[in-house]
């Protein structure tokens, strides 16, 4: 060790993860149970400890892939968390992030390992530590995110209808949309693709099914034209 860096604290850095999910019951947050002390038994976020050869995003990735079974995913840093006492098992800093998965992709038997659980994300319970105030920071960031960039389309299977695209900014947003003018604009902006196909059961017309088109929105992205969904 270095002569400059030898008298100073040792501490721990740990990344913890938020991992959104959507289905039609709404926007949810993916908690695990806890199965070691400190706090044994109580819900809490994935983490994990970032490993002397890797970076903080690496382990990141790492750690919702463990959870989740999913490797290709929307994933971005959250903030530093580094009170002296959050963690009373020892000096503790966790590097926050959030994820937004497809929830059809999530390997169910993977959860069952990690005793996880989909929880609403209006609605979360208590969490250890000071994991409430990453999953709030995490939840305002999705809403500015999703209200500027098309992110939201992570969180949905590859096609999808309107009224479920409506659906989950609503969720995002936790406030109700005009239907007219939320179709209105979406489609004003010129980034879905609609499919010669439709969603039964739902209705007796039913709805078309529409994908995301990333060429179209990166043309759009660089003509200047901002992506604004409210």
């Amino acid at each position: 060790m270095h002569k400059y860096y030898g008298d100073n604290d040792k501490l721990w850095l740990a990344v913890d993860c938020i991992v959104f999910g959507f289905d039609e019951e709404g926007l949810k947050v993916l908690l695990i149970r806890r199965d070691f002390e400190p706090e044994l038994g109580q819900l809490s976020l994935m983490g994990g400890f970032v490993q002397a050869s890797e970076d903080i995003d690496t382990a990141a990735h790492r750690v919702v892939e463990k959870l989740t079974g999913i490797s290709d995913i929307y994933l971005e840093q959250l903030q530093s968390f580094g009170q002296t006492d959050r963690d009373p098992a020892g000096r503790v800093v966790s590097i926050a992030y959030f994820a937004l998965i497809n929830i059809q992709d999530y390997n169910t038997d993977l959860g069952k390992t990690h005793n996880a659980t989909w929880y609403p994300a209006q609605n979360v319970p208590r969490l250890i530590f000071d994991h409430n105030q990453m999953v709030e920071m995490a939840k305002k960031r999705l809403r500015y995110k999703a209200s500027t960039k098309p992110i939201g389309f992570a969180l949905l299977p590859n096609k999808f209808t309107i009224p479920q695209l409506q659906k989950l900014y609503t969720a995002i947003f936790e406030t109700q949309l005009d239907s007219g003018n939320f179709s209105r604009r979406i489609h004003s902006l010129g980034i879905l693709k609609r499919l010669n196909e439709k969603q039964r059961g739902h209705s007796k017309k039913g709805a078309f099914y529409y994908i995301f088109d990333e060429d179209k929105y990166r043309k759009l992205e660089d003509s200047g034209y901002s992506f604004v969904i409210k």
